[in-house]
Parts: structure tokens; sequence; C-alpha cells
């Protein structure tokens, strides 16, 4: 880590909070669009590749957005940043409602994933502006918003979709979204200072290779973008799946999987405003990602043999409480251990990571499940499985480094 801080903007204590609470408008309007996708890309009678290939778009984007905005927001500062991406994902929104074909539509995906890339820049603005041993709990509100907005979303979005008028039916939840979105821009504008002084001659930035090299030779962060990859490709391959899956498994529709989505948003929502924070001060954030990275292989085998209704909405609540403990914890832990100057992109290239697992996680779930219909579900807990061991060593490495940088900083 560098020896110097880079100079901050001096927030109020609600400065973080704040952020979330304006970001929430803009996830609610995500979550109206995410369980209508497949539904969205069936209108123009895509096969299941394709469908597929509709998720995929949008991480592709946020695969080169995310180290990107990061980076410039270490340079010029995180507001400008979110800003400019949100206003970019309003009006994708807007031009996905008047899509002509599948391919204008992965087009439209692939530029909003790109404007959407943002993640890093939130998460350095709350690393900005919270101390390292609260940002776990901060990190995990963040996320508490982000399912909240995946609670009501998907249920506005059934209400308003009328998949039997093909694409044309899905313009109103388009508009929703498109209109949420211009709200958190006015609201981040009004509302949200700026986190960091900009600082014009910073000698602390290597170059996108470098930085990808250092950040992948890094014993903690190294182990936790593999472990980020792993569990990214599994979930985003259940997720993208998981509305054909219930659909010729239980006969399922739009309404039926907006309700799991409910409920699962409640389950995540709940897990990581009471539970993730104290859980992680309490135990340790190590502890906590292998706990979690557990549950999730343990809910992913369990669906393979569920019977539908009930036991298929509570095992995708235990999916989701095993990802509400663990992944706060990833950006903590990557906040702590990296330079300060660089984490907006050391952040960035983790979210990378994801996304990368979001291109490649769909695409091939999409290619199992055809063959076999819990494929997807089998899939992800096999790859998941070994991140159990990845967090664990990542949390004796990051200890070791934080106690090395405690005794170096009391002998100088």
């Amino acid at each position: 880590m560098s020896d110097t801080a880079p100079k901050r903007a001096a927030p109020s204590p609600l400065a973080a909070p704040s952020l979330i609470a304006v970001i929430f408008i803009n996830m609610l309007g995500f979550g109206i669009i995410v369980p209508l996708l497949p539904f969205y890309a069936k209108s123009f009678d895509a096969p299941a590749w394709q469908i597929a290939l509709i998720f995929s778009a949008y991480s592709v984007g946020a695969f080169f957005g995310e180290p990107f905005w990061g980076r410039l927001s270490d340079k010029y500062g995180r507001k400008p940043l979110l800003i400019s991406t949100i206003t970019g994902n309003c009006l994708c929104y807007l031009a996905l409602a008047f899509a002509p074909n599948i391919w204008v539509a992965f087009a439209i995906r692939l530029v909003g994933g790109l404007a959407a890339g943002n993640g890093a820049v939130v998460q350095g603005y709350i690393a900005d502006v919270t101390p390292p041993e609260k940002r776990a709990r901060l990190l995990s509100y963040q996320g508490a918003a982000w399912n909240v907005g995946l609670i009501f979303g998907p249920m506005v979005g059934g209400l308003f979709a009328h998949p039997d008028a093909g694409p044309v039916g899905f313009r109103i939840p388009l508009f929703m979204a498109s209109g949420l979105a211009a709200l958190c821009v006015v609201a981040i504008a009004v509302f949200i200072k700026e986190s960091r002084v900009r600082e014009q001659a910073i000698t602390h930035r290597p170059s996108r290779w470098a930085a990808i090299s250092d950040a992948v030779g890094h014993p903690v962060i190294g182990r936790l973008m593999l472990l980020t990859f792993l569990v990214g490709f599994a979930f985003t391959g259940i997720e993208s799946t998981f509305g054909l899956w219930s659909q010729a498994k239980f006969g399922w529709g739009p309404r039926e999987i907006g309700v799991c989505f409910a409920f699962t948003g409640a389950a995540a929502a709940l897990t990581q405003t009471f539970l993730t924070g104290r859980l992680s001060e309490k135990y340790g954030a190590g502890k906590m990602l292998a706990i979690g990275m557990g549950l999730t292989v343990v809910a992913a085998a369990g669906q393979t043999l569920s019977p539908g209704g009930g036991v298929t909405i509570a095992l995708m609540c235990l999916t989701a409480i095993g990802q509400s403990v663990a992944w706060p914890n990833v950006s903590a832990m990557i906040s702590q251990t990296a330079d300060p100057y660089r984490q907006g992109q050391i952040l960035g290239l983790n979210n990378a990571t994801g996304a990368l697992a979001r291109v490649v996680g769909p695409f091939c779930a999409g290619l199992i499940f055809p063959v076999l219909l819990d494929g997807p579900f089998i899939m992800g807990a096999l790859v998941v499985a070994p991140a159990i061991f990845l967090a664990l060593a990542a949390s004796r490495r990051a200890a070791a480094q934080l106690a090395a940088e405690k005794q170096t900083a009391s002998t100088s």
C-alpha cells in the first residue's frame, strides 16, 4: 500500500448511506427488467443460446466498463462518473423499448452494460468515507439496497409486462426503468457530495496491464478475483436459466418468477441489513466468505431435488443468504489491502472479473440446459465448492499483510 493516502473531501457521516439510498432508485429499475429478460428475448422468437447472449451482452460491457470507470473515478472523482454512467444506462433502457430485433437488443444491452459498469465507483465512494473496520457493514447495506430493488422491481415488472403482445408488451417496464435511472441522476447531482479531491499530478497509477498483473499476482486480491469468477460463473448461470427452468419444470410464468425473486430479494436484504456486518466484524471476513460459499453449494445441489413451490423459493432464498453473507467481505478485503490511490481501479478489476463470469456462466448454462434440465444447478454446485478454500486462504494472507503493515507503521 502507499505510504500516503489520497486527499479526501470531508463528507458527513451520512455520506455513504445517502449514496446507497440514491443508488437504490436505479437498482429498482434494474430489478424491474432482469427477471423479464428471458421472456423479452423469447418475444423475438430467440432460442435458448440467444437468450443467454442477451444476459451476457450486459456483462461484456461491464467487463470493460468496471476497471475503466473505477480508474477514472480515482483520478477525477466519484460523483461525475456516477452521473455520466447512470445517464448512459437511462438512455439504454429507453432504446431497448424500441429494439426492432434480437441483435439490436443485444447491441443496446452491450452499451448498457458498459454504462452500468460503475459498481467500483460506488464501492470506492463507500471506501473513501468509511473506516476500514466498518466497510463490510456499509457494503452490505449497499447490497441490501440492491436486493430491496429486486423485491419490488420484479413485482412491478411482472404486473406491467405483457409477453403475449411481443416486444411491445415490455415497453412500459422499460420506460419505468429509464425514468428511475433519470431520477437517480438528478438526486446524485443535487444531494451527493464528492468524496475525493481531484489531484492533477499523481504518479501512483500504473498502466492498465501493469495493474492487472499486480492484482492477479497479489496474494489476497488474486485469490479473491478467482473466487469472484467462480461464484459469478455459477450464480449467473443459474439466474439466466431460472425462468426457463421453472417454466419447464413447474409451469411458472413471469408472475410466479417475480414472486420468487421478491422472496429472494427479501432474504438477501434482511441478511445484509441485520447480519452480514455484525457477523463479519465478530468472526472475520474470511470465515464468513467460506460459510457463504458453503450455503450456496448446498442450495444449488438441493434445487435438483426440489418439487417446486415453497421448496424452490426457500432454496433460492438460501442461495441469496449465502451470497449476502459473502460478497460484501470481498470488496471490504480488497479495499483494505489495495493501494489507496488505486482502490477504484482494483475494485473495478475485481468487478470486471465478475462481469467476465457473467458472460461465460450464462453461455455455458445455456448450452447445458437443453441437454440436462438441472444441469446449471449441478454445474454451479461443483464450481463454487473450491471457492470455500480460496476464501480461507485469502483471509490468512490478508491478516498477515495487515499485521506486517501495522508493525512497519509502528517502527517507522
